[in-house]
């Protein structure tokens, strides 16, 4: 199954109350071992890689075009997205590569001046045939007006989609950021009343701070797409931690990558259970 338009992962699966699994790339083998775990879920997932991980990397050249041939080359559909952009030019840059979606955050930016970059944005990558996702509502774990106690608005939520066309919207709802761990106080009320609200799919940002009964519980509200990213990155590191712990003299970095690739992979598997993912046709865009 070759890479795919986000939408079409997104849009069935909200359609339908199911959840989609957007899981954070930093190096190919966070690529490979979530394709793996997608292809023995028999379910659709959505690679994403943010803007601090292409500055790790000096950019989108190298890891942008290596994780869509791995989303090429699944058994399962894979869509590509560029998470967290806070950059018109890296936004640019992956709609060139061939990125099928992107999260443009200008979350803080006052109101107006969100939704006009937001707009401006949007209008740039539907030009493109790419899927845009926007954030309102300062979701939790960052500087600046990030508050973990910030709560999103449904009817500024609602007034912000119609005004700047996005395809989704990342709202604040009780997650945080980067937690390492998973007693997040998710606010379910509030998600349905958004999911009532807003006609585009939610995602939910912050979710590895979320325990796997709220996470199913979020989508039973409404929620579709969720992210998760840190927790996914403790799965690789423990059992690559396990090897090298196991054997001091170990320098061949294939042994210890390796272990946790197949660890992470297994984790995907069991986290697209979570949340209620299921297979959807989609017709293939590259």
């Amino acid at each position: 199954m070759p890479l795919v338009s986000t939408g079409d992962i997104v849009a069935p699966a909200a359609r339908a109350g199911h959840g989609v699994g957007a899981f954070n790339v930093i190096q190919l083998e966070h690529a490979q071992a979530i394709v793996a775990g997608a292809e023995a879920a028999g379910a659709p997932v959505i690679l994403q890689i943010s803007e601090n991980a292409a500055r790790y990397h000096g950019g989108l050249q190298a890891i942008g075009p290596a994780t869509l041939a791995v989303a090429r080359g699944a058994r399962v559909p894979v869509a590509v997205h560029l998470d967290h952009a806070t950059s018109d030019a890296l936004v640019h840059e992956a709609v060139e590569l061939g990125f099928t979606s992107v999260m443009y955050d200008a979350s803080v930016l006052p109101y107006e001046e969100n939704l006009l970059a937001t707009a401006a944005i949007t209008a740039h990558c539907h030009a493109a045939g790419v899927w845009v996702e926007a954030e309102l509502g300062e979701v939790g774990g960052k500087d600046g007006v990030h508050a973990p106690g910030a709560r999103t608005d449904p009817a500024e939520a609602a007034a912000f989609v119609a005004a700047t066309g996005v395809d989704a919207l990342a709202v604040a709802v009780g997650t945080s950021h980067a937690m390492r761990t998973r007693d997040a106080v998710l606010d379910f009320h509030l998600i349905r009343t958004l999911r009532e609200a807003v006609p585009v799919p939610l995602v939910l940002h912050g979710s590895s701070g979320a325990a796997d009964d709220a996470l199913t519980a979020a989508v039973d509200h409404g929620m579709t797409k969720v992210n998760l990213a840190t927790h996914l990155n403790r799965v690789f590191t423990t059992a690559a931690r396990e090897v090298l712990d196991s054997d001091p003299s170990l320098v061949d970095t294939r042994r210890y990558l390796g272990a946790g690739r197949t660890a992470m992979a297994g984790e995907v598997t069991r986290l697209l259970g979570v949340l209620r993912a299921q297979a959807v046709s989609a017709t293939p865009v590259r």
